[in-house]
């Protein structure tokens, strides 16, 4: 079995002949034009900006174009293929994991009771409750829904997780969700609101600056900490540790790089048909042009086979969509009409709005999950090169834990 050593120095990718002093230059650039990209085709399509542009928390623009076959199919024909390379990775050459037992757990800290007892009071609240209590639950339900989380992480590692050896990466982490899903909010203007808050009059202007801010610090710890939990159970761990040695060459990232540019500009000229270029395009810049300025992605270890970083990730997010879309449907479905929920949101996804199962998202639209994670992961990565962070340091603390767990197993036991 190929399995690459988990604690490795992150080296630079493929830097060759691009000059140091320009490779965060470069990257800056890269994420300035995923923002300027779909304001140029605007232009073009509306002589100005879109309709809606500048209301926050984004409101409905108008009713998208309804159920199209064509989109549909292609959809469709493309979760299939990520549903088969979730179940079925050996269909895609990569080899069965050897079975491990997993570590044996340890205690759980002192934040997980509290996380947990947070987490059930703001759902409770959020789904039945009223009053301010009520309209402010989302934040308390998440922070709590990550402090178990992370509790969870740190038995399974026996201390190793985000708050209790890197508190600083989950203030990190937090400003940095703000940032990235302000972004999405900037590009989802463009798209003409494939999401929107119908709910935004329960706040003031000013207070819905606040509270979706602080609402936003949410996004990345709760998707960091999927992942680090996922990381803990050896079968999903090796699950695509071991596959196609994929080499992602400079040349192919720099037309990755064109093609996201591309998408992006497209999607503020045809908002509608490329209303999935805000996701996709951006994936497609950010990766291409860490690659092309020869930093280091969670996309390197293809070259050794080992394709679990940004898989696990993907999952993780996935898992982590299921709840959102839940708690967010509850707080909206159990109140008679009533709204109470500021965070609440709606979908106005075109082409494809069909099939809702205990949620506002359509069922093709949580395969949307698997490339938000990715785009997760990027975003971080190219932030934490920008500032000289760790860009993988979740996945060196818990495969830090696993080797540890390993070396003191395979301690020869003392003499009597």
């Amino acid at each position: 079995m190929n399995v690459t050593n988990p604690i490795t120095t992150l080296k630079p990718a493929a830097s060759l002949a691009f000059p140091a002093i320009l490779r965060k230059p470069f990257l800056l650039a890269c994420l300035f034009l995923v923002a300027f990209l779909p304001l140029g085709g605007s232009l073009l399509r509306w002589k100005g900006l879109p309709p809606g542009y500048g209301a926050f928390p984004p409101p409905r623009v108008a009713p998208p174009p309804g159920l199209d076959t064509r989109y549909l199919v292609v959809f469709s024909l493309v979760a299939l293929g990520l549903c088969l390379y979730l179940g079925a990775p050996r269909l895609f050459g990569f080899k069965a994991p050897v079975r491990v037992a997993p570590a044996k757990a340890g205690p759980l800290p002192a934040w997980f009771a509290p996380g947990v007892a947070v987490m059930g009071v703001s759902w409770g609240l959020m789904w039945f409750g009223s009053g301010l209590l009520a309209r402010f639950s989302f934040v308390p339900l998440w922070w709590g829904f990550i402090y178990a989380l992370d509790g969870l992480v740190y038995a399974r590692t026996n201390g190793r997780s985000i708050v209790g050896s890197r508190k600083h990466e989950m203030l990190i982490l937090a400003l940095v969700s703000v940032v990235g899903w302000y972004l999405f909010e900037y590009l989802n203007y463009f798209a003409l609101g494939n999401w929107y808050y119908p709910h935004a009059h329960l706040l003031t202007p000013f207070g819905n600056v606040v509270w979706y801010t602080l609402s936003y610090t949410t996004i990345w710890p709760a998707c960091f900490e999927w992942y680090m939990l996922l990381m803990t159970f050896p079968a999903i761990r090796r699950r695509w540790a071991d596959g196609p040695k994929i080499a992602l060459s400079r040349g192919l990232m720099a037309a990755s790089l064109m093609t996201g540019l591309a998408l992006l500009f497209l999607m503020g000229r045809f908002p509608y048909p490329m209303f999935w270029a805000l996701w996709v395009g951006s994936l497609l810049v950010i990766m291409g042009g860490l690659k092309v300025a020869g930093f280091w992605t969670p996309f390197d270890a293809m070259a050794q086979g080992d394709w679990s970083r940004f898989s696990v990730m993907a999952l993780a997010t996935l898992l982590n969509g299921l709840c959102w879309e839940v708690w967010n449907y509850g707080s909206q479905a159990f109140r008679n009409g009533v709204p109470s929920n500021p965070n609440f949101w709606g979908y106005d996804v075109p082409y494809v709005n069909v099939i809702h199962l205990f949620s506002e998202m359509p069922l093709l639209g949580y395969f949307g999950y698997l490339c938000f994670g990715l785009l997760v992961w990027v975003v971080w990565v190219a932030i934490a090169h920008l500032v000289d962070l760790e860009p993988d340091f979740a996945h060196q603390e818990v495969m830090a834990a696993v080797q540890a767990a390993t070396s003191s197993e395979n301690l020869p036991a003392k003499a009597g």
